[in-house]
């Protein structure tokens, strides 16, 4: 049974939406939408800028590594339909970027695409409300206006991939930051055992014993669950810390 061009782009939502796999890749990721888009946008190129978390913005993924095009992706992270996109949060469109008005508004980005060979260039941004992180940049050989229908099936895909890529750092985030909280238990519990040996050592109460583990480690600079570890694993000799005074 053929696939009808509806049913390949559904299959594409769905594979957008799924980050959720063990060896998800970010750029695999922005590529598959850049090569998906040409596919489903009948676009000869595309290519998507990302924020850096600085205020800057840069070249992330394109449907083809042709060094002129990843060249002109790079000035679309300063100037173009890409960086205005951004700007506004809203779609924008050249259908000729060879036109006086187009090489006096972008007088990087038209003649760089001109030479790469592109005269239309499209782009939606990458957003979940009022969050913009990047965008999808649409590029094609001819002059063209993308109608409002390839518009909004852009802006879809823009949209889910967008949903897709924070969902995924969302979930590294809580995993980093289960990682966290499990270390510090780790650390918490060798303190613990750190403090047994210092207090039988030196005879005296949890709390002095881990005072002067604290000062100790504070007085040399050094991190207290490394220093907890040390004596907790009979590295470090209880009498450095023990006779210390608090």
């Amino acid at each position: 049974m053929s696939i009808t061009q509806d049913q390949r782009l559904a299959r594409t939502f769905v594979t957008l939406a799924d980050t959720l796999v063990a060896d998800f890749d970010v750029l695999d990721f922005l590529c598959l939408l850049t090569e998906r888009s040409v596919e489903h946008l009948a676009v000869d190129a595309a290519g998507v800028i990302l924020s850096d978390q600085r205020g800057g913005w840069r070249p992330a993924a394109s449907s083809t590594e042709r060094p002129d095009l990843v060249a002109l992706f790079a000035v679309q992270a300063e100037q173009g339909p890409c960086s205005e996109c951004v700007a506004t949060g809203a779609p924008v469109t050249s259908a000729d970027l060879s036109t006086p008005h187009e090489l006096s508004r972008w007088p990087l980005f038209a003649p760089a695409a001109l030479d790469a060979g592109f005269r239309a260039a499209a782009a939606v941004p990458l957003r979940l409300r009022e969050q913009t992180i990047g965008a999808l940049t649409l590029l094609n050989h001819e002059p063209t206006e993308l109608d409002a229908g390839t518009l909004t099936i852009a802006q879809a895909l823009a949209d889910i991939a967008t949903i897709g890529f924070l969902h995924h750092r969302a979930v590294t985030r809580d995993e980093l930051l289960h990682e966290q909280l499990e270390t510090t238990m780790q650390q918490r519990a060798i303190i613990e055992q750190a403090k047994g040996v210092l207090a039988e050592y030196g005879n005296l109460d949890m709390d002095r014993a881990f005072a002067r583990l604290r000062d100790y480690a504070r007085a040399q600079r050094r991190p207290l669950s490394a220093v907890a570890r040390e004596l907790a694993e009979d590295i470090l000799h209880p009498s450095a810390i023990a006779a210390r005074k608090t």
